[in-house]
């Protein structure tokens, strides 16, 4: 499931709705709305995310989370390493080979620290990793 899909599932859980009611609305196909929130299918479409905003009358806050949420959600995503430090290109298959290996307490952990790594290195020249502990 994709952060995108979890959220749509628990708004449309939280309103009590069937998948085939909000589908019917959002003009999509049950099947493919099923598939987005348990993420087999991509990113959805910044049209389809305007739909759901306007479906949900959500407030601004949420309606930014939902299409911040879009864009972290890509269940294939792709890692560019070319040109960037070996470390980079090390990390990327490590993750690609093992990330089902990782617990939830594990991946936050690593979101967190690759966030703050990133934020720092915005900049300040490139992040080392080694010094995080």
């Amino acid at each position: 499931m994709t952060p995108f899909g979890a959220k749509l599932r628990r708004m449309r859980k939280e309103r009590k709705l069937t998948l085939k009611e909000m589908a019917d609305r959002l003009d999509v196909s049950s099947a493919y709305l099923s598939a987005l929130e348990h993420g087999k299918r991509g990113k959805p479409t910044w049209f389809l995310i305007q739909r759901i905003i306007a479906y949900f009358n959500v407030i601004w806050d949420e309606a930014e989370e939902l299409q911040r949420l879009a864009e972290i959600s890509d269940p294939n995503p792709t890692i560019r390493t070319a040109g960037l430090d070996p470390r980079a290109t090390e990390l990327a298959n490590l993750l690609a080979d093992r990330i089902d290996q990782i617990s939830k307490e594990s991946l936050e952990a690593l979101i967190l620290q690759v966030r703050s790594a990133s934020s720092r290195g915005r900049g300040m020249g490139t992040p080392d990793f080694r010094d995080q502990t």
